[in-house]
């Protein structure tokens, strides 16, 4: 299994980011001019919520990942290189709250683990892998002709 490193996951947080934000800020213009200040609170807590949606059903669905992870050619599975559940990528996706409040040492831990896992892969039993790889070596039978 070929583990996706530090700086191509942190690419892909950051396409993911750019695109989080720019849905925000439209939802926030939206009820902004719609309701006001209010609208924007209402925003800040569809926004919250939502990012936190995004991510586990992302990561949970036929693709296992989001948008930036795709466009980077990396997944999220379990530790046997199975598809996550819904419930597993939405614990991941919290537990990157933990990675971030202890100075984001969770986050830098990808970059030097044996699995490349942050904190947060660690706690959920996740692993993020370059799309495609296998999770048991191929034997010399495998190989074809």
């Amino acid at each position: 299994m070929e583990y996706a490193g530090f700086w191509r996951r942190f690419a892909a947080y950051v396409i993911d980011n750019i695109l989080v934000t720019v849905v925000f800020w439209l939802v926030a213009l939206v009820l902004g001019a719609i309701a006001g200040d209010g609208g924007v609170i209402v925003a800040y807590i569809l926004g919250t919520i939502g990012v936190f949606v995004y991510f586990a059903a992302m990561e949970s669905s036929t693709s296992q990942a989001t948008v930036g992870k795709i466009a980077l050619g990396i997944q999220v599975t379990d530790l046997e290189g199975n598809r996550v559940s819904f419930g597993k990528a939405l614990g991941r996706n919290l537990a990157k709250i933990l990675s971030a409040l202890i100075l984001y040492v969770g986050f830098i831990m990808a970059a030097f683990t044996a699995k490349k896992q942050g904190l947060h892969d660690m706690i959920a039993g996740t692993l993020v892998v370059k799309k495609g790889a296998t999770t048991t070596p191929m034997s010399s039978a495998d190989i074809p002709m």
